[in-house]
């Protein structure tokens, strides 16, 4: 068990590799690529001052592929990249010229906030919710629930998410919560207290979204697994030993029904982190999600690999997470 763990830990390196090394060479080759962006910057710079492009292009694209390393060939390129990353340097933005690393830990704490939040409620909501239906399969409650159910699993995201704010934010129905932002203007001016206050107040309908975003598949999924669980012969073999049917349930059929959960959970590592974008862009929270979008839109490589390389390492790691969550979950899964 121990050598297949240290195996998927080491096999972490070259799959990073991979990945970072096909996106690096797609963003380069790509129109509209790194050097390109930085031509472009310049001619229009020396526009505004009246220079000619001639001699800016004959003078200073050279320099610009040596700053970029794209004087070179593109693996060779891709090898400082490599050097720069294990020195702990991810680059500079090109958008607002700040490290990659800052600009990532200054949006990463609103994205794990909202994120953890949603995530912990997530399986705390959906794991009773659905066991309750398993156990009152076909009664007024399952019957209830399940219209809610297919409700939110009916309904985009970003479709409940202007629904809340509408009724809850916009005063045309209610005005309970505020419209957008992480936190109020005059957040730095409170008491420990009333911060907390105040960023439960603008985080509350985001993390109702990102709740409501998994709450239909896991609970379907919770309830259709110990519905299963329950049906097998040790469950019935077990009340006729004189166990209550719920002591069987709780006592046996329960931890195996955990098993397709315990699939997800470490994979969900990585959404915490990323975030959900529609969220970010319909609540106006800036956090990883916008930034993941605003590098894409704006080409900006540095910052584009820098969140690849995190986001892969976090995917990576929850796949490892998963398989370790199976083996808590039922002792008899070994891997060899």
């Amino acid at each position: 068990m121990k050598k297949y763990f240290l195996k998927r830990l080491a096999l972490i390196v070259p799959t990073l590799i991979g990945i970072t090394f096909i996106v690096f060479m797609i963003s380069h080759l790509a129109p509209g690529g790194p050097l390109e962006s930085e031509i472009a910057k310049l001619r229009s710079l020396s526009s505004l001052s009246g220079a000619s492009s001639k001699q800016i292009d004959e003078r200073e694209i050279e320099l610009i592929k040596k700053r970029l390393h794209l004087d070179k060939p593109l693996p060779i390129a891709y090898l400082y990249w490599i050097n720069q990353v294990l020195h702990f340097d991810l680059g500079e933005s090109r958008i607002n010229y700040k490290k990659v690393s800052n600009l990532i830990l200054e949006k990463l704490p609103i994205s794990l906030t909202f994120g953890l939040t949603g995530f912990f409620l997530s399986y705390l909501i959906c794991i009773p919710l659905g066991i309750m239906k398993a156990l009152k399969q076909g009664e007024k409650f399952d019957i209830l629930t399940s219209v809610i159910i297919f409700f939110t699993y009916s309904m985009p995201t970003f479709a409940l998410a202007m629904l809340l704010l509408y009724v809850f934010a916009s005063g045309e129905v209610f005005s309970l919560f505020p419209l957008g932002h992480e936190v109020s203007d005059n957040y730095e001016s409170l008491s420990p207290f009333e911060k907390v206050l105040d960023w439960a107040h603008h985080m509350f309908l985001p993390v109702v979204c990102y709740t409501f975003h998994s709450f239909a598949v896991l609970t379907i999924l919770m309830k259709n697994s110990l519905l299963e669980e329950i049906s097998k012969d040790y469950v019935r073999t077990a009340v006729a030993k004189g166990l209550t049917f719920k002591q069987a349930v709780f006592r046996h059929a329960f931890r195996n029904s955990l098993i397709p959960i315990a699939t997800g959970f470490g994979n969900n590592l990585n959404l915490i982190l990323a975030g959900s974008l529609i969220i970010e862009l319909v609540f106006n929270i800036d956090g990883i999600g916008q930034l993941s979008f605003t590098a894409v839109n704006q080409r900006d490589t540095d910052l584009l690999m820098g969140l690849l390389l995190i986001q892969s390492f976090l995917s990576l790691i929850g796949n490892i997470l998963s398989d370790l969550c199976y083996v808590i979950v039922d002792p008899r899964i070994q891997f060899e």
